[in-house]
């Protein structure tokens, strides 16, 4: 009977003692759980260890029990502090949401603008590389689709891409000659319009409006004169500088056209080369918005090209009926200015109106103003619309954004290729921010996961 007992003793003391232990452990799996404490089955925790709604450290009706909740009031464990749901510590829950998304965007954008800042000073550093290869890729955006073309009659590669940059450069080179053997015959009797000219405007100041007496047109003469004379040690380095570059323009020169060879040639082997750098799981979102880039780039290319050769001819048709002098070589100008867009064509339209102005009088230059200004309306409200569409489609106070940025990191050079880059970055993260996923990788995304 006593046997009986003490068995019966036996089990209650192991029974107490397993639901002791069951306690203690919940008890360190509580101040252990990173999450602030897990609720057990049936009775789920909620983020910053709080069991349930308005109760902290109160046992589950699935706990060991009393001895649990005792356990825990022996050890002395205090119920973690309540914080917000977007941060774990205490310290950061008693600043202001709105103070704390400030901080956390503010660092990000210093980050940001760092990295920026140095990627501009490595491109300045560099500039003798990157301007060529940026012209490089303009030209080679332009020249593709011949390419394309000769491919598809059966010819070779690299002879495709030969003959179609032997010819380009045939153009340009024509092009130029023309324009200036024209103003080599040009400049004399420009010159002699431009001195008789120059009296109209004197006689103008004496008897117009602001009755200068001839001293002081003499006076204003004088300090022009000196003016140019304190000034010409400034003319002549820069003269000096810009001649002792002349090497770096051959190179500059050269490496446009080796670029430009092997981008027609080889660019899809070179795209596929920089995607297979990349992780995985991120080349076929690269590749997407890599070849979109491009079709961006070679629609604003050739969309510029022929609004550039709309606003050269209908400027150059009305030169021509007026009989200005340089009738092509300002053609010529206004088709190269117009590369730059919305304020290209009309600076090299004021070059026309000055010529006008010289050869034929204020009226006749007043018409040809009128025709610029009507020229760029056109180009501004119709051509740009219909011609490059929705793919390149930027709106008119980026442009000047970016062009006036361009002119002042990269001169003329950055004014050129400000645009174009703006709509391929444009493309590039509309593609890289967009949630669709195809049904099959790219091609060349396929290829390159399975490159060694």
């Amino acid at each position: 009977m006593r046997e009986v007992r003490l068995s019966r003793f036996e089990r209650v003391r192991g029974r107490l003692r397993h639901a002791y232990e069951s306690g203690r452990n919940s008890v360190r799996q509580a101040r252990t759980d990173p999450t602030g404490g897990a609720g057990t089955a049936g009775h789920p925790a909620v983020p910053g260890g709080i069991d349930a709604p308005g109760e902290v450290g109160v046992a589950s009706p699935t706990s060991p029990g009393p001895v649990a909740a005792a356990s825990a009031t022996v050890v002395g464990a205090a119920p973690p502090a309540e914080t917000h749901h977007s941060t774990s510590s205490r310290d950061d829950a008693d600043v202001p949401h709105a103070l704390r998304i400030a901080a956390a965007w503010s660092w990000r954008l210093i980050v940001i603008g760092v990295v920026f800042w140095a990627l501009l000073r490595i491109v300045a550093d560099i500039s003798i590389v990157v301007i060529p290869l940026a012209i490089a890729l303009l030209l080679s955006a332009l020249l593709a689709p011949a390419v394309g073309w000769l491919l598809r009659a059966r010819f070779p590669r690299s002879l495709a891409t030969a003959v179609v940059l032997v010819g380009g450069l045939a153009g340009v080179i024509g092009t130029l000659t023309l324009v200036v053997n024209e103003f080599i015959q040009g400049v004399p009797e420009l010159s002699k319009k431009s001195s008789e000219g120059v009296r109209q405007i004197q006689n103008w100041l004496k008897t117009g409006p602001l009755h200068l007496s001839d001293s002081q047109l003499n006076q204003y003469i004088d300090e022009a004169q000196a003016w140019i004379n304190n000034n010409t040690e400034k003319f002549t380095s820069g003269a000096v500088s810009t001649a002792a570059t002349l090497a770096e323009l051959l190179t500059g020169i050269v490496l446009v056209l080796f670029a430009t060879f092997f981008f027609l040639r080889d660019g899809s082997r070179i795209w596929r080369f920089v995607v297979r750098l990349l992780p995985v799981a991120a080349r076929w979102k690269v590749d997407d918005a890599g070849r979109a880039s491009w079709e961006t780039l070679v629609a604003y290319v050739r969309a510029t090209v022929l609004v550039a050769f709309i606003d050269a001819v209908g400027i150059g048709i009305f030169l021509v009926v007026f009989e200005i002098p340089f009738a092509f070589p300002l053609a010529a100008l206004v088709f190269l200015g117009a590369f730059i867009p919305i304020v290209g064509a009309a600076l090299s339209g004021v070059v026309a109106v000055l010529v006008a102005l010289v050869d034929s009088g204020p009226v006749t230059a007043l018409i040809i103003l009128g025709v610029v200004v009507a020229v760029q309306q056109v180009e501004g409200h119709i051509l740009q619309p219909l011609i490059m569409g929705r793919a390149v489609a930027i709106h008119p106070l980026g442009v000047i954004i970016g062009i006036a940025a361009g002119v002042v990191l990269a001169g003329i050079t950055g004014a050129l290729v400000a645009v174009p880059l703006i709509a391929v970055l444009n493309t590039a993260v509309r593609r890289l921010a967009a949630r669709t996923v195809p049904d099959t990788p790219p091609d060349a995304v396929v290829v390159a996961s399975k490159a060694p």
